[in-house]
């Protein structure tokens, strides 16, 4: 039974974000995207505190080291758009 209560706030938390992130004008998603990178900043600190536990199985060390990874890419990435977008705007001299 808690799997499906668990499968149910996953469904609904996809069709809600996906709802919000429609909405969004153009103009605001590189701070958007910015505040998405500063999120995942906080996954990777969870992601490493569940790789290094103490108490912990195999599992959850691939998982926590693959989630440190793929979080930190997404970072990384994640800033790279982002000025690379931000120099877009920026208005060029004309000399």
């Amino acid at each position: 039974m808690e799997f499906i209560y668990l499968l149910f706030i996953l469904t609904l938390s996809i069709f809600l974000g996906f709802a919000l992130i429609s909405k969004v004008p153009p103009l605001l998603h590189t701070p958007l995207m910015s505040e998405a990178n500063a999120i995942c900043g906080i996954i990777i600190i969870g992601a490493l505190i569940a790789a290094g536990a103490e108490a912990n199985d195999t599992l959850t060390v691939v998982l926590g080291t693959s989630a440190v990874a793929l979080a930190t890419f997404n970072v990384v990435g994640g800033y790279l758009v982002t000025e690379r977008m931000l120099k877009m705007f920026k208005k060029k001299d004309t000399k």
